[in-house]
């Protein structure tokens, strides 16, 4: 393992995705979940441990960073890594260099897992890119030729619209998020499955065609990522790449722009 190593932490509404980059290679990821309440110590704990499962030793990270979409957990978790990984977490927000412009309305809007999505499509596939992020919201994210942050869709993601059906409609069961054999359903929970992948498709590509045709940019590169992902890539000839490591990547690229 080499000397620089950090480590970098993906903090969405339903899990933490960490990361450890040795220079430019992942060396090792980790999910924890966001919605259990935990202090400083508990988090300090747990990341210390997952590490060492991977053969890493807090003492050699060299650096972290953090981009949290829940204000709640954050105080906690910067003290557990700044005492237990002993670096000065950064975090993702203003004030930070990413090399992309926010031309939104309200630049201070945008979350900061959007802006981290930014940075690694525009720097890995280049320009005129939308982002597609299948987490706990899909989302959709513009990014033009001169690396501006131009427009940004926000749709229920395809787990929240799942627990909708089954909590709101007091017969339907929980079922698995998966593509049934058929459109043609026959029974309850294939019946769910087929309305809630082939419509996340069918939003997905309808999303993708109205973006093309009212910024007047035919030739987007269309990148997915997050977790249910490559379940609606592998359906769709609209999305171009599914790259997993997105959203890790762009963590390590901005801890790089704003190295000390």
């Amino acid at each position: 393992m080499g000397i620089n190593m950090i480590l970098v932490i993906d903090v969405g509404n339903t899990n933490m995705t960490l990361g450890v980059y040795d220079g430019q290679d992942l060396k090792a990821t980790f999910r924890m979940t966001t919605k259990t309440p935990r202090t400083s110590d508990e988090y300090g704990v747990m990341i210390t441990q997952l590490l060492k499962t991977k053969g890493i030793e807090a003492s050699e990270l060299e650096g972290s960073i953090v981009a949290s979409v829940v204000p709640d957990v954050m105080h906690s978790l910067m003290g557990g890594l700044v005492r237990y990984t002993e670096t000065k977490p950064m975090s993702v927000g203003p004030g930070v260099k990413t090399g992309i412009r926010i031309v939104t309305e309200d630049p201070r809007a945008i979350g900061a897992d959007r802006i981290v999505d930014a940075v690694a499509a525009y720097e890995k596939y280049g320009g005129p890119v939308l982002v597609l992020d299948f987490g706990t919201a899909t989302t959709y994210d513009l990014i033009t030729e001169k690396g501006e942050f131009a427009a940004g869709i926000t749709a229920p993601g395809i787990r929240i619209s799942s627990e909708a059906l089954w909590t709101q409609a007091a017969k339907l069961p929980n079922f698995e998020i998966r593509k049934p054999k058929s459109i043609l359903a026959q029974e309850t929970i294939s019946s769910m499955q087929a309305g809630l992948v082939y419509g996340q498709i069918g939003q997905t590509e309808y999303i993708i065609r109205k973006v093309k045709e009212e910024s007047k940019i035919p030739n987007i590169k269309v990148v997915a990522t997050g977790g249910l992902g490559r379940l609606i890539a592998d359906e769709t000839e609209s999305i171009d790449v599914y790259d997993s490591s997105l959203t890790l990547d762009g963590l390590r690229m901005i801890y790089d722009k704003n190295r000390r």
